[in-house]
């Protein structure tokens, strides 16, 4: 028998600090070790004793590629533990404020972390040397997005303009005119990023995990129900019932279990769940890149990305086009005791918080467990 080992100290274009440890025997890889490294940064702990309104904004700083996901998932899991339902006029312009974090957020992945390993550059500036056109689009898309998490969240990193129950301030519809025809003129830059990934060599290559995404009448985003592409759907409550998360040896990322099982979250997990309640214009795209109902190939996720990017505009055109100012910015949240759960679908996938809050209105224990592909540890 033949063995190797194959260890990348420092991974590049990703988020955080990892290593990569492969072993192979005879040529197949018979085990592989994703470490990272950067030591924990203990959010739910320092989380226990604050008030609770401050997880939104606390929370938010987790990520500065998706902050929006954690003052969503965590709103909604306050808002929960409160017994406060918010009103149908705000959770849109929540989820206007989502569409553009997952605007700026997929086309920074698909521009300038995926492309250029599918077009043979070491980066998005060597990439732009050759195919300025190609990059200039892409950030003309992520300037789109910007855009809009600027003008409801206050500013595009970390937003500021979230709060419980809604908003500290909401525009008037004059205000999101401008929004509509930036984003008109986006969608031919976002059916194109389509095209051209649709384009580049895929390996064969199928992941067999079981898929879990958030699940609703529409295309989930800001909320849902839990589905799974192997079971029933489950409420968002009994999560913990069925998710669990364990420590490795050689990680300080925890890895979590699905029932005892591996499983996949993120956009191809959403998108085979979900593709159905695709806007038409994406069913549309995802149709003409070859996109089936459902997608398992981790290498096209690129496409899924941009798919989602078209729907993100579309359905945020609709939202500006369907929007009266509400008659307040927030519903608000008196503090009480009780133990809520909330989640959304950031970028990378579902992200779900749980907060235990005292009849004094501070946190007793918080729960964060942000997107996985995951399975047990077997080594």
């Amino acid at each position: 028998m033949n063995t190797r080992i194959l260890n990348v100290g420092a991974l590049t274009r990703v988020e955080g600090e990892g290593a990569l440890r492969v072993r192979l025997r005879d040529g197949a890889v018979e085990s592989a070790e994703l470490n990272i490294y950067e030591p924990p940064r203990f959010f739910e702990a320092f989380l226990r004793g604050r008030s609770y309104t401050e997880p939104p904004d606390i929370t938010a700083r987790v990520c500065g590629i998706c902050p929006v996901a954690y003052q969503v998932s965590a709103c909604n899991a306050i808002e929960n533990a409160c017994g406060i339902t918010v009103d149908p006029e705000l959770v849109a312009l929540r989820r206007l404020l989502y569409c553009g974090e997952w605007i700026h957020s997929h086309v920074l992945h698909i521009y300038l972390l995926h492309a250029p390993d599918f077009l043979g550059y070491p980066d998005a500036i060597s990439l732009a040397k050759d195919r300025r056109e190609f990059v200039e689009r892409g950030l003309a898309l992520k300037k789109a997005g910007n855009r809009l998490m600027e003008q409801l969240g206050g500013r595009a990193i970390h937003p500021i303009n979230v709060r419980l129950g809604g908003f500290y301030s909401v525009p008037s519809p004059d205000e999101l005119k401008p929004l509509a025809e930036m984003l008109r003129h986006a969608m031919e830059d976002a059916l194109y990023t389509v095209r051209t990934v649709a384009e580049f060599d895929f390996p064969d290559a199928e992941l067999d995990h079981e898929l879990l995404a958030l699940t609703s009448d529409r295309y989930a985003i800001e909320n849902g129900f839990i589905a799974r592409s192997a079971g029933a759907a489950f409420p968002v409550a009994e999560f913990g019932d069925h998710v669990a998360e364990l420590q490795v040896p050689h990680s300080t990322a925890l890895h979590a279990t699905l029932d005892g099982g591996r499983f996949l979250t993120g956009p191809l997990a959403r998108y085979s769940l979900n593709s159905t309640t695709l806007s038409p214009t994406a069913r549309q795209a995802a149709a003409e890149a070859g996109l089936g109902d459902e997608c398992r190939n981790p290498f096209r996720s690129i496409i899924v990305r941009a798919v989602e990017v078209v729907y993100a505009i579309e359905e945020a055109l609709r939202i500006i086009a369907e929007y009266q100012r509400p008659s307040r910015p927030f519903v608000e949240v008196p503090a009480r005791a009780g133990v809520g759960h909330g989640v959304s679908e950031a970028p990378r996938g579902l992200l779900y918080h749980r907060y235990e809050i005292g009849a004094d209105g501070l946190i007793r224990a918080a729960t964060i467990i942000p997107p996985y592909i995951a399975e047990p540890d077997r080594h």
